[in-house]
């Protein structure tokens, strides 16, 4: 398991290293925006030597054709400053180097000019992680609770009532659920607030403003776990040790409970615990549509105004957790069910 273990983190290394690479290489060739407009001189001077000292932009005293992309002209005392992008490669190498020397992912461009990348993200991620912490806190329970009365109650009305339900409410997507619950509850009734509170609202409010998203987010997981836990739960029940096991004098309630809850949870855990490393990871549409100040709407902004520097920072929370929850989910079985050792030799 050690041995497995190290060889997956090296490999999740790299694939993230190969990952942000390319991401890095491709949102530059999107082009460069104009991410300095409106902003005061003295500012925008601040923000280019900035650029300049983190070797993204090159400084000459005179026009040069055939460079690259002008970004900005400044004439202090006499100086002349042209400030021209550097090429994408050139760029790369920079931004790789502060990376790993300084952990410098640079600066922002546009969202909150010339704030370190990294402070912005940090700074929003809290929101993300208290609402995907409070769903899955909710959706855990209730789905398995839902999945274990389904496959107990296989093929009666029960079953076929939850089984029903399930295969409804998994097939709407999450921005669907929560643009149906804002206009019902929000636009129609004003229940609830239509809009992310701002810090200075009250406490009533802020936590009002937590029903509409999470129980957006919840649908899908509870539905996903139900379904889950009850397809475990119908091949364990039918299998032959719990036949054996009836037939040695166990009553039905002790043969569910020492051994067929026991084994069918040893799939289902492990995804739990991929779900709770997944928290990070936020959602964006329901972000974007709630206003919410998260990580998830933040990406979409800073595609939209070409903050490259916030994008990959971003990116690489979602790559980091993406990447995590599947060492996670691997590496748990082995933990779970001392029978299975993840890559070892027969």
């Amino acid at each position: 398991m050690l041995k497995y273990s190290i060889k997956r983190i090296i490999l999740a290394l790299i694939t993230a290293f190969i990952i942000l690479s390319l991401t890095f290489i491709l949102v530059k060739s999107l082009g460069i925006a104009d991410t300095t407009f409106g902003a005061k001189e003295n500012v925008k001077h601040a923000f280019y030597l900035q650029q300049l000292e983190l070797g993204y932009v090159v400084c000459f005293d005179h026009p040069v054709e055939g460079y690259g992309d002008l970004l900005a002209h400044f004439s202090i005392d006499g100086i002349e400053e042209y400030y021209y992008s550097r090429p994408i490669l050139e760029q790369y190498f920079s931004w790789l180097r502060n990376v790993i020397t300084a952990w410098d992912w640079g600066r922002s461009t546009s969202i909150e000019l010339g704030s370190a990348a990294t402070d912005i993200i940090f700074s929003r991620l809290p929101t993300s992680m208290y609402i995907n912490i409070i769903s899955v806190v909710i959706s855990v329970p209730i789905g398995i609770g839902l999945g274990i009365l389904a496959g107990l109650k296989k093929n009666t009305w029960v079953d076929h009532l939850i089984s029903t339900l399930v295969m409804i409410f998994i097939s709407i997507p999450s921005f669907v659920v929560i643009s149906f619950l804002m206009y019902l509850l929000c636009f129609e009734n004003h229940i609830l607030p239509s809009i992310w509170p701002s810090p200075s609202d009250s406490i009533q409010t802020k936590v009002l403003a937590f029903i509409i998203p999470v129980v957006s987010l919840s649908f899908g997981s509870i539905c996903g776990y139900t379904r889950f836990v009850r397809a475990e739960l119908c091949e364990v029940m039918s299998s032959e040790y719990l036949l054996l096991a009836r037939t040695k004098g166990l009553t039905k309630n002790q043969a569910i409970t020492r051994h067929a809850l026991k084994n069918a949870f040893v799939p289902i855990l492990p995804s739990i615990l991929a779900e709770f490393i997944g928290i990070f990871g936020g959602s964006m549409i329901l972000e974007k549509l709630y206003g919410i100040p998260g990580i998830g709407d933040l990406y979409i902004r800073s595609i939209n105004e070409k903050d490259y520097n916030v994008l990959m920072v971003d990116m690489a929370i979602f790559t980091t957790v993406g990447l995590l929850a599947g060492i996670v989910l691997d590496l748990s079985y082995g933990f779970i069910d001392p029978r299975i050792r993840m890559g070892e030799k027969k």
